[in-house]
């Protein structure tokens, strides 16, 4: 359990780089909110590995390059599942605000990318 609120702590760190992102770039710049979330992705799922490695799971006994491999596989599913609902909102809602959207898909991704991180990259 102690794991699992670690990784909601982190979660919610990358959750507020990815939303810090994503507001840069629409307050900031001519992109649009589908271009400029694949960004924040980005930013978050390195935010995350980084808190993951250190703070939530420990380093795994694999080299750097293997876990990081491993970690962007997982991370890489999780933000096609995490956009995917992203997009899916705002194409059926195009009301719906991006930031709620944001909101909902990464409550979507959250608990695959758990098991996807606690059993495949950081398993010892």
């Amino acid at each position: 359990m102690k794991k699992f609120l670690r990784f909601v702590v982190v979660g919610a760190t990358g959750f507020l780089v990815d939303a810090g992102v994503l507001w840069l770039f629409l307050t900031f710049t001519p992109i649009g909110p589908l271009a400029a979330r694949i960004v924040a992705i980005a930013f978050a799922m390195t935010m995350t590995w980084l808190l993951n490695r250190h703070f939530t799971f420990g380093a795994s006994k694999r080299s750097v390059v293997s876990e990081g491999f491993r970690y962007g596989f997982i991370g890489a599913v999780t933000s096609l599942i995490n956009y995917g609902v992203y997009a899916l909102l705002l194409i059926g809602a195009p009301l719906l605000s991006p930031y709620a959207a944001l909101v909902f898909a990464s409550i979507a991704a959250m608990l695959f990318s758990f098991f996807g991180y606690s059993r495949y990259v950081f398993r010892r």
